[in-house]
């Protein structure tokens, strides 16, 4: 198997500029997942059709930033296979965690999907070789039981529907894992276009082979009104974003450090769950949400402290 090796070193300056976008992308992305779980179960749109629509206009909405920012070279990429493997894992993810949300609770799907840090950051070990020490892991498990304790599993959970998050969590880990590989040297905006290309052509490749089977995650309806268009509109350019943040937050740190900072994505998605669902969090799910977030604020509070102790780079004249 070929390694995914990293190809440089991050500064602590880099390190804590990454950990504070990657909390802003965790908090903000849930959006994107409150607009889907309403078009999968409000307007009945199948979980395919609203990944592609994501996807699609992701692509769109950059493709002319991209070419006023850099012209035709905005284009070049070095990585293309694996940003079109991106993009395919995106899709992958994106099919998955809409359809888990057909019949489960934002906030329980959400919590599910939360294994996808603890996979970033076994699998940046393995992959990127990048040094994964028993205090990441240990707040990454940390997070993880503060999401279980949110959720209380149930038969609900660690029944068959708890396969789709699962699903989409291992897709997201790799697509995140990927992400981290290209970065270096790559330009963001060129990442997110080629990310929304690839899932675009082999979401709608396997869309269209699923057509006669009349599969229900997959079906492709032309939007019946406004509303859908405005909601289907609101979950690219939310996709675009949060996941412009996800890819300069990689640029910065380690896959393995940014990890357990994903959890903050269950302290947004149950406030949303609240706010557009009525789902009232219950005092166990404040708990939950507590040991979340000092996880990532133990990891912060480490890395800033290794960040004031060690010393500055020799300069070179």
């Amino acid at each position: 198997m070929t390694t995914l090796a990293r190809t440089f070193e991050n500064t602590p300056a880099e390190v804590l500029r990454g950990i504070a976008i990657m909390i802003a992308a965790a908090a903000f992305i849930p959006l994107l997942d409150a607009f889907g779980k309403l078009l999968v179960t409000t307007y009945r749109v199948s979980p395919g059709e609203v990944a592609l629509f994501r996807l699609v206009l992701q692509a769109g909405l950059i493709l002319p930033v991209l070419l006023v920012a850099g012209g035709r070279t905005g284009l070049a990429t070095t990585h293309l296979g694996l940003n079109l493997l991106r993009g395919a894992l995106l899709a992958f993810s994106g099919v998955a965690f809409f359809a888990a949300l057909e019949f489960m609770p934002l906030a329980d799907a959400s919590a599910v999907f939360l294994i996808q840090p603890m996979i970033v950051t076994l699998l940046s070990g393995m992959l990127l070789r990048e040094p994964v020490g028993w205090r990441r892991i240990a707040a990454a498990a940390v997070g993880f039981v503060g999401a279980l304790v949110i959720v209380r599993p149930s038969y609900a959970i660690f029944g068959v529907p708890s396969l789709f998050p699962v699903v989409a969590a291992v897709c997201a880990a790799l697509y995140m894992i990927v992400t981290r590989k290209v970065s270096p040297g790559a330009r963001p905006l060129t990442m997110l276009f080629y990310s929304g290309l690839g899932g675009s052509v082999v979401l709608s490749a396997v869309m269209l082979v699923a057509l006669p089977f009349d599969v229900p995650a997959l079906r492709l309806v032309w939007p019946a009104s406004g509303e859908v268009w405005q909601l289907l509109f609101l979950t690219g350019f939310i996709g675009a974003i949060g996941h412009l943040l996800f890819i300069l937050a990689y640029r910065l740190a380690p896959a393995s450090v940014l990890a357990p900072f994903g959890y903050v994505e269950i302290v947004s998605a149950v406030l949303l769950g609240y706010l557009i669902f009525g789902e009232i969090p219950d005092g166990p799910k404040w708990f939950g949400m507590a040991i979340i977030v000092g996880s990532g604020l133990f990891i912060y509070a480490r890395e800033k402290r290794v960040a004031r102790n060690r010393p500055p780079p020799p300069l070179v004249h």
